[in-house]
């Protein structure tokens, strides 16, 4: 399963937001999007799940045209964790959780004993079993965040979508989840604000800024103080963390950069 975009570009109110972007995510690689706010990752994946019409370009699944398949075709396909999930209703968690199985499902059909399983399997691993007859609306926000990802796990989709999937998380749970997300052996592309975290799980990374790729390759390709000085306008330090042998960056200011003991 492959997802490829091809020249896409997005207008919103006379503005161009995404300008002839080129991305794939294949091989069940977990591709991150990393870039400021308002560099047009968000609208960009809006694009691909559909809430926002491309003013140009293509969207590819397993070398079909997005628009050629069907919506419970789709939905069996591809996975989704926005940044907002906002459920007027007060649902339980395992029924919130249940919804990913509705692709699955004649309308009206009820919930098999398969369905109660992969769900509950779910919300195990996003550590949120022992909250499954809870409700979802007394909820954190961080515990809404980790039972809408058991949702989309439900959902056993081939393509996983996150926008900002680690927001409101305490550190556990966000490396927790983005080891989840790194072992569901599926393809995974992820908007992400902590360059850290998509240096440590991400196989691939775009940069985005302004609407446009700026650079793309592995993290180390990626990462380094140049790039985040040139995107980000900060200082920065790039290493190999010792412990897990991938990159890991600390942020600085100029005032900041001086050898001051605080010991």
């Amino acid at each position: 399963m492959d997802l490829i975009i091809k020249d896409l570009k997005i207008n919103l109110s006379k503005s161009e937001i995404v300008k002839g972007i080129n991305l794939a995510v294949t091989n069940n690689k977990f591709i991150g999007l990393i870039g400021p706010n308002g560099s047009g990752k968000s609208t960009l994946l809006k694009a691909i799940y559909g809430v926002i019409k491309p003013t140009y370009g293509d969207i590819y699944i397993c070398q079909k045209y997005i628009q050629a398949y069907d919506k419970k075709s789709i939905a069996k396909t591809l996975g989704v964790v926005s940044q907002f999930n906002n459920i007027n209703f007060d649902f339980k968690v395992i029924d919130i959780v249940l919804m990913g199985r509705s692709p699955y499902k004649k309308l009206l059909e009820k919930d098999s004993k398969e369905d109660y399983d992969i769900a509950l399997k779910a919300l195990s691993s996003v550590g949120m079993l022992d909250s499954s007859q809870h409700s979802f609306s007394l909820l954190s926000g961080g515990e809404k965040q980790r039972v809408i990802l058991a949702r989309a796990i439900t959902q056993e989709p081939k393509i996983l979508i996150l926008d900002e999937p680690t927001n409101h998380l305490d550190i556990k749970y966000q490396l927790e989840v983005m080891s989840i997300v790194k072992n569901l052996n599926i393809c995974v592309l992820a908007a992400l604000h902590d360059l850290t975290l998509a240096a440590q799980f991400c196989d691939e990374i775009y940069v985005l800024k302004a609407g446009e790729i700026v650079t793309h390759g592995t993290p180390k390709e990626v990462i380094t103080t140049e790039m985040i000085k040139k995107v980000y306008d900060v200082n920065s330090y790039v290493y190999i963390n010792p412990i897990t042998n991938r990159l890991s960056i600390d942020f600085y200011t100029d005032d900041l950069q001086t050898k001051q003991n605080y010991t």
